[in-house]
C-alpha cells in the first residue's frame, strides 16, 4: 500500500512486527526502510512524506508532544524547566535501547490496554512510562543542570511547602512542574531541595505518599466489599502489581494481600 501524508501534530511511534515499511520525506527524498523488530517515530516537526507498506504488521502509538516536556522535567538528573522537548532523531540510540523500548510497548499493550475504564492515575502512570521510554530510547534535547541560584533556593521552607502540596493533592495527576509552580520555585530548585533534605526526588516522595494512601485503603476496605489489591493499587497510580507489592512489603513488612486478608478476617 502506497500513501502520501502531511506532517503530524503528534508524536507517532511505529513498531514493525512483520513485512516492511519505507518512508520518503519531501523535498530532499531522505528515505528510511524499516523491517521486523524496528521501532521508529514521526515527530510534529516532520515534513510531508510518501510511504509504502509491504505486507506489514505493525503497531502505531500516538500522543501529544507536550507529554515529553512534562516527563523530561521529572527524570532525575535532567530537571528541565517547562519548554518544548525536541526529538532529534527517528531511530533508537542503540539496538539495546530499541529492545527495551519494544518490551515497554509489549508491557503496556498486555497490562493496561485490556483494562476497561482504567483509573485516571493508572492512565497517567502508563502515559508517563511511555514518554520516559521515548526519552531514553530516541535522541532528544532534554538536558539541564542545577544552577547556583537553584541550589541556594533549595532551603527547608521550599521543601515544607512542596511536601504540603503533595500531601494535599496526591489523588490528582500532578507533575513535578505542577509542584514547582505551586511553591513558586524552579523545577531544578525543587529537585535540589528534595535531594538535599530528604535524599529523594519529588516524584519518589509522591509515590511514597500514594503508597500510604493505598495502605489506608487496604486497612479500611469493608469485608465483602469486593475490594482487591489490584484495584486499590490502580486507584493510586501503581502500574506494575509486582513492584507495588515489593514497595508495600518494604514499607509495611507484609504483602498487600496479607493486609487485606487480615482485615477481612
Amino acid at each position: 500500500m502506497s500513501h502520501d501524508a502531511q506532517g503530524l501534530d503528534k508524536v507517532c511511534l511505529c513498531s514493525v512486527h512483520e513485512g516492511g515499511i519505507v518512508r520518503r520525506f519531501f523535498p530532499d527524498g531522505e528515505e528510511g526502510v524499516f523491517g521486523p523488530g524496528d521501532v521508529f517515530l514521526y515527530t510534529p516537526e516532520d515534513r510531508p512524506y510518501q510511504g509504502v507498506i509491504r505486507q506489514s504488521r505493525y503497531n502505531i502509538i500516538m500522543f501529544e508532544p507536550q507529554l515529553l516536556t512534562r516527563v523530561a522535567a521529572e527524570i532525575p538528573g535532567r530537571g528541565r524547566e517547562p519548554g518544548p522537548v525536541v526529538l532529534t532523531g527517528d531511530g533508537p540510540i542503540s539496538p539495546e535501547a530499541g529492545r527495551r523500548f519494544r518490551q515497554t510497548i509489549a508491557f503496556l499493550h498486555d497490562t493496561v490496554c485490556p483494562v476497561p475504564d482504567p483509573e485516571p492515575l493508572l492512565v497517567s502512570a502508563a502515559s508517563q512510562l511511555l514518554a520516559a521510554s521515548v526519552l531514553n530510547t530516541f535522541p532528544n534535547s532534554a538536558s539541564a543542570d542545577p544552577t547556583a541560584a537553584d541550589r541556594r533556593d533549595a532551603h527547608p521552607a521550599t521543601l515544607r511547602r512542596a511536601v504540603a502540596y503533595i500531601d494535599a493533592h496526591a489523588q490528582l495527576d500532578i507533575s513535578v512542574a505542577d509542584i514547582a509552580a505551586a511553591v513558586h520555585v524552579s523545577i531544578r530548585t525543587l529537585q535540589c531541595a528534595f535531594r538535599r533534605h530528604l535524599d529523594t526526588t519529588p516524584m519518589r516522595y509522591l509515590r511514597r505518599v500514594r503508597l500510604s494512601h493505598a495502605h489506608a485503603d487496604l486497612l479500611s476496605a469493608a469485608p465483602g466489599s469486593g475490594a482487591t489489591v489490584t484495584a486499590i493499587a490502580a486507584r493510586w497510580g501503581f502500574l506494575q502489581p509486582g513492584r507495588f507489592a515489593a514497595d508495600y512489603r518494604a514499607a509495611y513488612g507484609r504483602l498487600p494481600h496479607e493486609t487485606l486478608q487480615h482485615h477481612d478476617s
